[in-house]
C-alpha cells in the first residue's frame, strides 16, 4: 500500500487538516477556560450556531458523536426508544453508546438510501406502548446521509416527520454531521432545515475541515442539561477556544466551497461510469460521497486493490465500497481516481 501522503485519499472527509488561514486564526483566539462558562471563543461559536440553525443555544462538543448522544438523550429516558432508518449513524457507527451509556433501545425502518419517509415511521413508532412494550420517544433523522451516499434529505418530507412526531408527541434529533452540504446542495437555509427538529447536531471537522469538534443546539433548557451530560461523558474541556476559532474560520471561509467538492465527486463518479456503467449513477451523486456498488467483486478486495494503485477508499458493505471527497483534493485528483477505481471495476 503507498504511504498516505502520497495518495488520493478519499476514505472520508474527517481527514482534512487545517489551512493555513484556519492556523492562523487558532493562534489568535482569545480562550478562557470553557467548563466554568469562560471562553469566548466557544460561547461565540455557540451564539451563533445555534442562530444559523434557529434555535436558542448550542453546546460544542468534542465528537459528533458526543453531540448524537447527548441531543437523543435529550429526548429519551432510559427504558424508551428512538426510532431511527436501518443505516442510520446513530445505529451503525456510534458503538452501542446510545444503549450501553444511556439504556435506551433503538428500532429501525427499512430504507435504501436514508430518505425520511413519514408513512414508513408512523408504522413503527409506539409512542404509548403501554406497560408491556417498549415507547417510543424519539425518532432521528440524518441529513446528508453517510451510508446512503451523501443524500440530501427533501425539505417537504422532513417537515410531514416533523409533523408527525408533533402530532405523537415524539422528540425529533437531526444527526446533521453534514448539513452544511445539504445547505449548499439545496439553497435551503440552515435554519429552515434546524427549526424542524428539537435538537441538531452539526460538525466541523469534515466538509469544513476544522480539526476538532461538533455542536448540538436545542432550546437553552435542553443545551443546560447535556450541558451537565456532557461533563458526566468527560467532555468539559478548558481553553478549547482555539478549537473553536478553527470552527468559526470554517464557517466564513469553507461553507460555501463545499460546491467544489460535490463538483469534485460527480467528476469522480462519472470517470468510474464511464468505464463501469453498473458501479454507480452519476446522477445519484447528491454531495460528496460516493457510494460504489462492486458487483462480483467483494468491496475489500476492491479497496485494498485501488490501495495498491494509489487511492484510498472505504469498505461500507460486503459488494460496496464509498469514495469522500474533501478540499484537501483537488477535482483533477478525483477524476484521476475516477479512472483508476472505475478500471479495476471493469475488469471483473
Amino acid at each position: 500500500m503507498p504511504k498516505t501522503s502520497e495518495a488520493i485519499d478519499l476514505r472520508s472527509d474527517t481527514l482534512t487538516r487545517p489551512t493555513p488561514g484556519m492556523r492562523e486564526a487558532m493562534s489568535q483566539a482569545p480562550v478562557g477556560d470553557d467548563v466554568y462558562g469562560e471562553d469566548p471563543s466557544i460561547l461565540a461559536l455557540e451564539a451563533r450556531v445555534a442562530k444559523l440553525l434557529g434555535h436558542e443555544a448550542g453546546l460544542y462538543c468534542p465528537t459528533g458523536s458526543m453531540a448524537n448522544l447527548l441531543g437523543v438523550w435529550a429526548l429519551v429516558r432510559p427504558g424508551e426508544e428512538v426510532v431511527c432508518d436501518v443505516r442510520a449513524h446513530i445505529a451503525r457507527a456510534e458503538m452501542g453508546a446510545h444503549a450501553a451509556l444511556h439504556g435506551l433501545t433503538m428500532r429501525t425502518w427499512e430504507s435504501a438510501d436514508g430518505v425520511a419517509d413519514a408513512a414508513a415511521i408512523a408504522r413503527v413508532i409506539t409512542p404509548d406502548a403501554g406497560p408491556y412494550l417498549v415507547s417510543t420517544a424519539a425518532v432521528a433523522l440524518e441529513n446528508t446521509h453517510n451510508f446512503g451516499g451523501g443524500t440530501v434529505q427533501p425539505l417537504d418530507l422532513l417537515a410531514d416527520v416533523s409533523a408527525l412526531c408533533a402530532a405523537a408527541g415524539v422528540g425529533l434529533h437531526l444527526d446533521g454531521a453534514r448539513l452544511w452540504n445539504a445547505h449548499v446542495a439545496t439553497g435551503v437555509s440552515l435554519a429552515d432545515y434546524g427549526r424542524l427538529f428539537d435538537t441538531v447536531s452539526v460538525c466541523f471537522s469534515k466538509g469544513l475541515g476544522a480539526p476538532v469538534g461538533s455542536m448540538l443546539v436545542s432550546d437553552g433548557a435542553t443545551i443546560a442539561r447535556a450541558r451537565g451530560q456532557r461533563k458526566r461523558l468527560g467532555g468539559g474541556w478548558r481553553q478549547a477556544g482555539i478549537l473553536a476559532a478553527a470552527a468559526d474560520y470554517a464557517l466564513d471561509h469553507h461553507v460555501a466551497r463545499l460546491a467544489d467538492d460535490h463538483m469534485a465527486a460527480q467528476g469522480f463518479a462519472a470517470e468510474v461510469a464511464a468505464l463501469a456503467g453498473d458501479a454507480v449513477d452519476p446522477a445519484a451523486v447528491h454531495t460528496n460521497i460516493v457510494v460504489l456498488n462492486t458487483g462480483t467483486q467483494p468491496a475489500r478486495d476492491v479497496v485494498a486493490a485501488a490501495a495498491r494503485e494509489g487511492v484510498l477508499l472505504s469498505v461500507v458493505g460486503e459488494q460496496a465500497a464509498r469514495a469522500v471527497t474533501h478540499l484537501d483534493v483537488s477535482a483533477a485528483q478525483c477524476a484521476e481516481a475516477g479512472r483508476i477505481v472505475g478500471g479495476l471495476l471493469a475488469r471483473a
